[in-house]
């Protein structure tokens, strides 16, 4: 990323660095889409479209799993109990938006 601005102490910090032959001749390293998996997601839930918590849930989480754990949220329970829950509207691996009267 150096090299355009600085070329000559590009050059340097990569001899020093151990690589051989010049650096403009060196090619980009490939992106390993492996390593750039996530495992598990952070859904944002939503009490009438107001961000009040976040899951962490698997890739393949189910629709009604995310559902039962929005309701089952600590945080969220405070802002629905003593409230009637109108809709709850899931976004898979997206959010979830539970909108109470």
């Amino acid at each position: 990323m150096l090299a355009p601005f600085s070329p000559h102490v590009a050059e340097e910090m990569w001899e020093k660095l151990g690589h051989a032959g010049g650096l403009l001749k060196a090619s980009w390293p490939l992106a390993d889409p492996a390593l750039a998996r996530r495992e598990e997601l952070e859904i944002p839930i939503q009490v009438n479209g107001k961000l009040r918590s976040r899951v962490i849930a698997a890739l393949d989480i189910s629709e009604e799993e995310l559902r039962t754990a929005a309701l089952a949220d600590e945080k969220v329970r405070a802002f629905i109990d003593g409230h009637e829950v109108v809709k709850v509207i899931v976004v898979p691996q997206r959010l979830v938006n539970v909108v109470v009267r």
